[in-house]
């Protein structure tokens, strides 16, 4: 005869193993991250939109914004998850309430880009930090080594929360500066919550995953972005050279652009002593692949016969993108310790001059394509050339040597 066990419904929350072998992710953030699929898609496509109908200024602003708020709901869950997922009904039903939240504040990105109106994108913000803030509560609850931490993070999350929502009833001109301040202040509560231990209880390689995958999320949004604005330019002009050049172009960006972060040495396990600049300083890399996703979406359109879409716009959009994400990966190896004048970084900076000189000066396909051959290159670069491990590996070696003390 079955029985109930009610208990089950009130949980226990955890602190994970930080060297627990075999550590990978969950069906459930699988699931968490499609959902953001759909956040970041809205924001590519507002993006996009922005560019196309001339309100470049605008896009890049308010997209940048959209794409922050996006980025760091998935950050906090992410490295929350890495250190307490109990798997337990409440930790699962609290997943479900960011969910909620990410799809809400996708709704909302579209009229917050064109229309400056942020309350459904407020709202939805402000719905996954419940989530976020009622699981630091649990652990506060039964994590007795980790309670100062958990209240910290759920009094300032929740502080921070009530100035969203006061945002609101500022005028639309004022927004955007109380954006900015408030988008610093969430930047430093990690900062300030994790001091109270004597490092952050995240295990490594999970987190390693975990930013792999979104990187992938990341890049699958590239390929749709350019196959929509593929598609549109079919129908408006049919196949034509300048269309197919950009599409080959827009996959060769999307396949070394994956070859570059994967076999990239910053895509190391972070270590505690540069976990927060290696988690913070992917929103250059995370940032440029979305807004790469736009550009080509753009680039692809142009093409159509009735396009009037500025060239050199969406010339710009796909190398300006393309060598931020060059930059990008730049500023995680210094972060590891490479050193500025080696092959792993110099050659990455020398292209991110490249790319960008290409949108300045190139039409729409020779830019996809130049832009493709520069990553390729250096992926290339990367097969053949062998610098001797540096800083990335040693602050690896650095880590094991601390554990074996």
């Amino acid at each position: 005869m079955a029985t109930l066990h009610f208990e089950n419904l009130r949980g226990r929350a955890v602190t994970r193993d930080p060297r627990e072998e075999h550590r990978a992710s969950t069906p459930l953030e699988l699931f968490f991250d499609l959902t953001f699929v759909v956040a970041v898609g809205r924001v590519a496509d507002a993006y996009q939109h922005e560019l196309a109908i001339g309100e470049t200024a605008r896009g890049v602003i308010y997209g940048g914004l959209m794409f922050f708020g996006i980025w760091w709901a998935w950050m906090n869950f992410t490295w929350f998850a890495s250190a307490h997922d109990a798997d337990d009904v409440p930790y699962r039903l609290l997943t479900f309430v960011q969910i909620a939240g990410a799809l809400v504040f996708a709704a909302g990105v579209t009229r917050a880009v064109e229309d400056r109106w942020f309350v459904a994108c407020v709202a939805g913000y402000v719905i996954m930090r419940v989530g976020l803030i009622l699981s630091w509560l649990r652990v506060a609850r039964d994590e007795p080594t980790s309670r100062t931490r958990a209240l910290r993070y759920a009094a300032l999350i929740a502080a921070v929360q009530v100035l969203w929502v006061g945002m609101l009833a500022l005028p639309t001109d004022a927004q955007l500066w109380v954006f900015l301040l408030l988008g610093a202040a969430e930047l430093g509560i990690p900062v300030i919550a994790e001091r109270a231990l004597p490092e952050p209880p995240f295990h490594a390689e999970h987190i390693e995953e975990r930013y792999g995958l979104f990187t992938i999320i990341l890049l699958g949004e590239s390929v749709l972005s350019a196959a929509a604005g593929f598609q549109d330019a079919v129908d408006d002009g049919g196949l034509t050279g300048g269309l197919l050049a950009v599409g080959l172009g827009s996959l060769l960006i999307a396949f070394a652009a994956w070859w570059l972060y994967f076999d990239n040495p910053g895509h190391l396990a972070p270590t505690p002593r540069v976990a927060f600049r290696w988690g913070y300083g992917h929103i250059v890399v995370f940032g440029s692949l979305a807004a790469i996703g736009g550009g080509l979406h753009l680039a692809a359109s142009s093409q159509g016969h009735d396009s009037e879409i500025d060239a050199r716009t969406a010339a710009l959009a796909v190398a300006l993108a393309v060598a931020g994400y060059l930059v990008g990966l730049a500023v995680l190896l210094r972060i590891v310790g490479d050193r500025v004048s080696g092959t792993r970084i110099w050659p990455k900076l020398a292209g991110a001059a490249a790319a960008a000189a290409l949108g300045a000066v190139a039409d729409v396909p020779v830019t996809v394509v130049g832009c493709g051959l520069v990553l390729a290159g250096l992926a290339a670069s990367m097969v053949v050339v062998h610098e001797p491990p540096g800083g990335a590996d040693s602050g690896r070696r650095s880590l094991e040597s601390a554990d074996e003390r």
